[in-house]
């Protein structure tokens, strides 16, 4: 309380006195070291190169090695640029780790006696993108993000990694609880309702496959295009398809992001439009029809078949009734003529018949 009414008091000397209230506006608490919430609001499209001053806050090392570069040189200045990129993916880096223990922290408090499941769950609604991204907004922080020649107020992936970078200058500025109180007391106590976010189902698309699943619905997702914006970041955009039939489209930053806003449109489609869930049905029952529907009818096996072919020789006899005579020639045959016709010979008439037989082959 007392540091607030010494930075209150220290605030018309400031030279970046706007900023600084913007800030106290949305944290509770004046900045300490400004420069970290300035590369905080600084998006990579804005392609900011490292000052002195920045450097010296950032990584002394840094410079003490660029001053022993620029050694001998005159004019040198305070503020200088000294070449190295800078913007906040390194800060929201380190605020989307810090987030989670802070938010992780409040949610085992605040669910006394829930499950691990149930905690993660919870944790990972309040800090998915796209509710950072609304926060940011409601907040007025992605008022304050500098990128290049556009307004990003609209932009839930650059207002979301911003608040992460947020986390990330507050806690090398004032520390751990500074990040916590400002968690519980700004974003909890004014912008997010805990009990609504934690008990909402906010996975559309696991929804939406687990209703397809239990109704036998065929769905599949169609990728429209990919491309990207005007400060590079990817854009997607997906269309969920139900039985061969469009459901609803949506952009993102990401497939999963687009295949989310997707599937939470069509969601609302299918409770909304009559026809629309007709025509998903009317499809599925004409594809399981066909899936159903016999091949072909079974043989009547009284009838002949008409898809043989009677073959003659070149003489015109029927092949098949000279097979019916062989067949009748051996059904006909039966081992009492075996043999008496064995008994009518001898051994010795048998083995020299045999090798008559061999020798006449052999002079062929």
């Amino acid at each position: 309380m007392l540091s607030n009414i010494i930075d209150r008091i220290k605030l018309p000397f400031r030279k970046e006195k706007e900023l600084y209230l913007a800030l106290y506006n949305i944290l509770g608490f004046f900045p300490r070291n400004i420069t970290f919430y300035k590369i905080a609001l600084m998006h990579k499209s804005l392609g900011h190169r490292a000052t002195e001053e920045e450097m010296k806050v950032l990584a002394k090392s840094v410079v003490k090695s660029a001053k022993r570069k620029d050694r001998g040189k005159s004019g040198a200045k305070k503020g200088k640029k000294l070449g190295r990129p800078l913007n906040n993916e390194r800060l929201e880096f380190l605020g989307d780790a810090i987030l989670d223990a802070v938010v992780g922290a409040v949610a085992y408090r605040y669910f006394p006696g829930k499950s691990e499941g149930f905690l993660t769950n919870a944790r990972s609604k309040m800090v998915q993108r796209e509710a950072l991204g609304k926060l940011a907004q409601q907040m007025g922080l992605s008022k304050l993000v500098m990128a290049s020649g556009r307004n990003v107020s609209h932009n839930s992936y650059i207002g979301g990694n911003a608040f992460e970078a947020l986390v990330g200058a507050v806690y090398l500025d004032r520390g751990y609880d500074a990040c916590r109180q400002f968690w519980e007391k700004r974003v909890m106590g004014k912008y997010m309702n805990v009990d609504r976010v934690a008990y909402t189902e906010v996975n559309f698309k696991s929804k939406i496959l687990e209703w397809s699943q239990k109704n036998r619905i065929n769905i599949s997702f169609r990728l429209e295009d990919q491309s990207q914006d005007e400060n590079g970041s990817p854009k997607f955009v997906y269309t969920v398809v139900l039985e061969n039939i469009d459901g609803c489209s949506a952009e993102g930053f990401s497939k999963k992001e687009s295949q989310q806003h997707a599937c939470e449109m069509t969601l609302k489609k299918l409770r909304s439009d009559g026809k629309f869930i007709d025509r998903v049905f009317a499809a599925k029952t004409a594809r399981t029809q066909m899936e159903e529907m016999p091949v072909s009818v079974a043989p009547d096996v009284e009838s002949p078949s008409d898809d043989l072919v009677i073959i003659k020789d070149i003489n015109g006899v029927n092949n098949d009734e000279v097979t019916s005579e062989a067949e009748r020639a051996v059904d006909d045959l039966t081992l009492e003529d075996v043999d008496v016709r064995m008994k009518q010979k001898s051994r010795e008439d048998i083995i020299a018949a045999a090798e008559a037989e061999a020798y006449s082959a052999h002079n062929l």
